[in-house]
């Protein structure tokens, strides 16, 4: 699946985007794998109620299911202005 970063949260991993094999049947599971890669995950997802996430461009919680995802993405809260 491809997994999205954006904002400070791809400033932190250093990619706006990548390939990821997943055996994760959540959103958290897929963050517990990818913190367990490298520090800068780590930095990246220290706090999740920090961060929104989409599934397939539509908003969801990090306990939502993966099954059939395609794409994940992970960005900070909008505000507006």
């Amino acid at each position: 699946m491809d997994v999205l970063y954006f904002a400070w949260v791809r400033e932190r991993i250093g990619l706006p985007k990548e390939r990821v094999e997943t055996s994760a049947t959540t959103v958290n599971d897929l963050v517990a794998e990818l913190i367990a890669r490298e520090e800068r995950y780590a930095a990246a997802f220290a706090d999740t109620s920090a961060l929104r996430v989409a599934i397939d461009q539509e908003l969801t919680d990090f306990d939502a299911p993966l099954a059939g995802a395609r794409e994940v993405a992970f960005f900070p809260p909008m505000t507006g202005g």
